[in-house]
């Protein structure tokens, strides 16, 4: 019997979530702290609501200030650099989702007082950090923000892309809710409560022993292991979903690893310039999927099997398949995606 804690940490196609990104953090978190404001920090006009202010004075509100007094509000606490590493500190307990927005753009504002509402709905799993990109510019640099509204999140230290742009709450809350089992997966199950972070956190049930040497080997980087384990759980229950999913997750990783940003660079252009080459294709349609752009690359891979036949299209078939898997059989993309297929087959 597995439990759905088992599955490895999927790239961002699920939904588009990931710990492994090329995003990092690291000098953000180093950087020392904003000097001191000389007085109360103040919204934006247009802007989403402020939270409560720091008690050391400097205008942003403290992680621990919403986090730890969540029966008074929302679980919402303003980034800035003084608290950022408070917040990825925060992660290795509970999902921190952070919204981007900017003063000039009052949707974005309005997008971060619908997330407090969602968030708050969670009770306690989840905290929401706004950030304003004018006022902290190097949080959307460290993300590689495009435009905002945009929403990401961090777990144990490590970004987590959810969606840029306006989304309707029930797409937040299926992100959300995969953004839980992914932070489950890696060990990130607690709640903040009244009795502050870790008070209500409940010890997460054991992995199967398998499922657990695969997740040891994902931790390590070894995705060539861990499929092994996958397969050899495969035999001993051939209907385990969970190391069914979980393996083509790592196979993915492991296609990725050795990709450079040269590397990558190249295999797009040679996808856009030769439409009908099998390898690049699939290696276009994994970049599409592990950067959360799921329809593109389940669309691409279709439109290949429209387009050619023989043992290359079954080729293909066999990896649309498997990043069905990778995105979740039951995502509304991968049902969109099997309809266009039997479209394209029959």
């Amino acid at each position: 019997m597995t439990s759905p804690a088992s599955r490895p940490v999927p790239p961002a196609a699920a939904n588009p979530l990931n710990l492994r990104g090329a995003v990092d953090l690291s000098s953000l978190k180093q950087r020392p702290p904003a000097p001191p404001a000389t007085g109360p920090a103040a919204g934006p006009a247009g802007g989403p609501a402020a939270g409560p202010a720091a008690p050391d004075g400097s205008g942003a509100p403290a992680p621990g200030a919403d986090a730890t007094e969540h029966a008074g509000g929302p679980l919402r606490v303003d980034v800035t650099e003084a608290n950022f590493q408070e917040l990825v500190e925060l992660s290795a307990q509970v999902p921190v989702v952070i919204a981007l927005w900017a003063p000039y753009s009052p949707g974005s504002g309005q997008l971060v007082d619908d997330l407090a509402q969602i968030v708050d709905s969670y009770d306690g799993r989840l905290v929401l950090g706004a950030a304003d990109i004018e006022a902290f510019p190097q949080l959307a640099q460290a993300f590689q923000v495009q435009a905002v509204p945009t929403a990401v999140a961090v777990v144990k230290g490590q970004p987590v892309p959810l969606f840029q742009g306006g989304a309707e709450e029930q797409q937040i809350r299926s992100l959300l809710d995969e953004l839980l089992k992914v932070a489950a997966a890696n060990g990130v199950s607690g709640r903040i409560g009244a009795g502050g972070p870790g008070a209500d956190e409940a010890e997460a049930p054991p992995l199967p022993p398998l499922h657990q040497e695969a997740f040891d080997a994902i931790e390590a980087g070894d995705y060539a292991t861990a499929a092994a384990v996958y397969r050899q759980a495969l035999l001993e229950m051939p209907a385990d979903a969970e190391a069914k999913a979980g393996l083509a997750q790592v196979e993915l990783m492991g296609r990725l690893q050795p990709l450079s940003a040269a590397d990558t660079e190249a295999l797009r252009a040679l996808a856009a310039d030769e439409p009908d080459n099998l390898d690049a294709q699939l290696g276009a349609a994994d970049l599409d999927v592990a950067g959360g752009h799921v329809e593109d690359g389940l669309g691409r891979i279709v439109s290949f099997i429209g387009r050619n036949f023989g043992p290359e299209r079954e080729t293909a078939r066999v990896r649309l398949l498997e990043l069905f898997d990778v995105v979740g059989i039951h995502d509304d993309r991968v049902a969109k995606a099997r309809q266009n297929l039997a479209r394209v087959l029959f």
